[in-house]
């Protein structure tokens, strides 16, 4: 997309943001656009405040200044019921799938379903197999409980949870993280199938450079506090020496091989 985004193309709008922990700061007044129907891959070094930018966009983290806008609504400003509505326009998987261990995949399904409508048992029992077969899970998959699944099938399981309410944004923190490269290319094909059929805005924190390769239209690298956004064969011409080492170093240059430059 040539030039700046329209205001109603930006799905999450971020200016200023501070973020830190005591004397430390994270982020140093950052600025970010996420474009409506975009897959967004945002990476970083150890530190640099992946998950804590996600955490900050979704209200779990209060920035020290700056304002997070989600659907024209700025975090800070929006309460009670109408926080409640701008919460089930999104969903979240979390690293490692995040499941209740006491619950059974159903039942981690229905979580969202139950705190924010008022279904019935039955309908919500319908909602948990479509979500199942919409991840590519079995149907006996719905009784079973997180410890009796592989990591390939708690990540899916909880992206069917994430996807419990139809959102129209969909957060991805470390989705492949702990897979083997078979079940994550699979979960890849899984989240640009789904991005396309459901015409999900997604932003994916992940240090994956393969899953960049396989599914990010855009990439946002944060380093030295800042943020700098482009597309793999923009980045790779960027002269910052942590951004050459991750696209250009041995295993960038591997897993980017056939990427045009």
């Amino acid at each position: 997309m040539a030039g700046a985004p329209k205001q109603d193309d930006v799905v999450i709008c971020i200016r200023g943001l501070v973020t830190g922990f005591g004397r430390k700061t994270i982020h140093d007044h950052l600025d970010l656009d996420v474009r409506r129907g975009e897959v967004l891959g945002v990476v970083g070094g150890s530190g640099s405040g992946k998950s804590v930018l996600l955490r900050a966009i979704i209200g779990l983290i209060r920035p020290r200044e700056g304002t997070v806008k989600v659907f024209g609504q700025p975090l800070g400003e929006v309460e009670g019921g109408e926080m409640h509505r701008l919460e089930m326009r999104w969903g979240v998987l979390f690293q490692e799938g995040a499941l209740f261990s006491s619950q059974t995949v159903a039942e981690n399904i229905q979580v969202p379903l139950r705190e924010y409508t008022n279904m019935s048992q039955e309908l919500m029992d319908e909602i948990a197999a479509v979500k199942l077969s919409l991840v590519g899970l079995p149907p006996d998959a719905a009784h079973k409980y997180p410890s009796e699944l592989s990591g390939g099938m708690k990540k899916r399981a909880g992206l069917a949870r994430a996807l419990a309410l139809d959102p129209e944004l969909l957060f991805l923190d470390e989705p492949t993280s702990g897979l083997d490269p078979i079940s994550a290319d699979g979960f890849d094909a899984l989240i640009r199938q789904l991005q396309e059929s459901l015409g999900l805005t997604v932003f994916m924190v992940t240090h994956d450079i393969d899953s960049l390769r396989a599914v990010a239209d855009r990439i946002a690298v944060l380093v030295n506090g800042k943020i700098i956004t482009g597309t793999i064969a923009e980045l790779r011409k960027n002269p910052d020496p942590w951004i050459q080492e991750y696209f250009s170093g041995t295993r960038g240059r591997a897993a980017l091989e056939g990427t045009e430059a």
